[in-house]
């Protein structure tokens, strides 16, 4: 069995999903402004993007970015701080996280994202795979 949609019921596991956290002493509301500020090293674009209206806004923001030089060796490690820090700083998502037991989280799309998703079958379902690791991690702590 799975999740294969990242919407209603399950709608906190997207990236869009309002969810406030802080690193480095700045906030981010959703996981998508935090990651999409990632892709430059400018503050100026970082800053646009972190307050951008909408997360929306922020993803068509990033596509404009001047890539940082290492965007596709360290994007997956930035996705995979945002989600944790999502999940540790926001404990009713943690726990409704860690209540989707051991289903497979796949973030089926209809957009054609192949990477961090699925779609129409096909995809490497990297913020599924994330999403599932830090699940796991929440188990274990919780358990100990």
């Amino acid at each position: 069995m799975s999740i294969d949609s990242f919407r209603g019921k399950y709608a906190f596991l997207s990236n869009f999903y309002l969810s406030p956290f802080t690193i480095e002493n700045r906030e981010y509301k959703t996981v998508e402004r935090f990651f999409q500020s990632c892709k430059t090293e400018d503050f100026e674009e970082q800053e646009k993007i972190r307050n951008s209206k909408s997360p929306a806004e922020a993803k068509k923001l990033g596509k404009k970015v001047k890539l940082r030089d290492d965007w596709e060796l360290v994007k997956v490690t930035f996705m995979y701080l945002g989600l944790l820090c999502k999940f540790e700083q926001n404990k009713d998502l943690a726990k409704k996280l860690i209540d989707t037991g051991d289903l497979e989280l796949i973030e089926g799309n209809n957009w054609n994202d192949t990477y961090w998703g699925v779609c129409n079958g096909n995809g490497k379902n990297i913020l599924g795979k994330l999403l599932m690791t830090i699940r796991n991690k929440l188990i274990l702590e919780e358990k100990n």
